[in-house]
């Protein structure tokens, strides 16, 4: 017997038993499907995450103040003032795989204009900061190196800051009052969404880190440093070049404990992926469990099966039939389940994944690798579970066959 005449003798016995053939392939298009959706939606939660990581910043790198003692107890990081003003200026010397970098200093408060008021946050820095974090202005302009050094009260302002305080009107030349502060609206920051951590990157207000310094904390020193390594492939040397620049501002000794802590966008992002690589295996995981599932409904039917052609499989038997004859076609029909039922699975879960997309507006990616991947073990799935029904087949003897009833 050659393969062609097998197929389709597997063929028309499936087809004799069609709703029985259709119940046994929909765990396995079940399966399928929900593997497909379930990586799908973990694998565009990742490329969500990683894109929204970016937006923070360009290889961006922030340096913050670490815990310090006073009197043998230790302060909280927020309470350290360890950062200086010359903390920057040594680092654009020191660090040439350094970019851009400026100071940071900020506070929480009431924004105010008019009998509007709205709270937020106001960020003291300086004119590079908008390239380090990737923002661009809407319009207006941004602040000069003059008005840093002469303290001046302008500011910037993010979408939700307009939207919430003026509305449609232009705020461009409008006064906004933060605390006690006027500050001059000189531009406005095009909108750029919530972050990784779904904080509002347009609810806040730029202004000079010396106005922001001196006219409302009333500080000398500077709550955090940003920077921009020259390239992604040199943020670990800009990460090494800034520790050892504050450590020598610091006066650090060999074995002294940094007073500063420096972290990078790309150890963010890496967390961050990491995290949602897990739940993506975690998610196929328990898609997979019902592929297993749809596999022993598979060898369950194929047992039936058998039992119930016993008759016709002793009467090949006995007129010339071999084993591998018979091994073979229940084989094919295992198979052919598996993939019939894959196929439509795959083809369920591509709509299914695009529906939800649509409908739940859920950022998803198609995995090409884990079309083929559902592919394949669905064939295995048909052989593994089909194997030992066929066997059994094969191996019955002719004469007991014959008087089955």
């Amino acid at each position: 017997m050659n393969y062609t005449n097998t197929i389709k003798i597997s063929v028309n016995a499936l087809k004799r038993n069609k709703f029985r053939a259709f119940l046994t392939m929909l765990g396995i298009i079940i399966g399928v499907a929900s593997v497909i959706v379930m990586l799908a939606i973990g694998q565009g939660s990742k490329k969500s995450i990683q894109d929204q990581m970016s937006s923070m910043g360009t290889n961006l790198i922030f340096a913050m103040p670490g815990s310090e003692q006073r009197g043998g107890v230790r302060m909280g990081n927020s309470d350290a003032q360890s950062m200086k003003l010359s903390d920057v200026e040594a680092i654009k010397k020191e660090c040439p795989a350094i970019s851009a970098v400026s100071p940071e200093v900020r506070s929480s408060g009431q924004a105010v204009v008019g009998n509007q008021n709205w709270p937020t946050s106001i960020y003291g820095v300086s004119n590079e900061y908008l390239n380090i974090r990737k923002y661009t202005i809407a319009s207006g302009r941004n602040f000069t190196d003059n008005e840093i050094l002469t303290y001046a009260k302008v500011c910037l302002i993010g979408q939700t800051i307009v939207e919430n305080l003026f509305g449609k009107a232009d705020p461009i030349g409008q006064t906004v009052r933060f605390g006690n502060i006027p500050l001059k609206i000189i531009g406005i920051l095009s909108e750029k969404g919530e972050n990784g951590m779904g904080q509002d990157q347009d609810d806040l207000i730029i202004a000079p880190y010396t106005t922001v310094q001196k006219r409302i904390l009333a500080i000398t020193h500077i709550q955090g440093i940003f920077a921009s390594a020259v390239s992604e492939d040199q943020n670990d040397n800009a990460i090494e070049q800034m520790t050892a620049s504050l450590r020598k501002s610091h006066k650090l000794k060999d074995g002294d404990d940094d007073d500063f802590q420096v972290r990078s966008q790309a150890e963010l992002v890496q967390t961050f992926t990491s995290i949602s690589d897990i739940l993506t295996a975690l998610l196929g995981a328990i898609a997979g469990i019902s592929l297993l599932v749809g596999g022993i409904g598979i060898m369950n039917i194929m047992y039936v099966s058998v039992t119930e052609r016993t008759r016709e499989i002793g009467l090949r038997l006995s007129v010339g039939g071999r084993g591998s004859d018979i091994l073979m076609q229940f084989l094919i029909e295992s198979i052919l389940l598996s993939v019939f039922g894959g196929a439509i699975g795959i083809t369920l879960g591509i709509l299914a994944t695009q529906v939800t997309a649509t409908l739940m507006n859920w950022p998803v990616v198609i995995m090409p690798v884990a079309v083929i991947m559902a592919f394949v073990v669905c064939s295995a799935i048909g052989i593994f579970f089909g194997w030992y029904p066929a066997r059994k087949a094969a191996n019955l003897n002719p004469i007991d066959a014959l008087r089955y009833e």
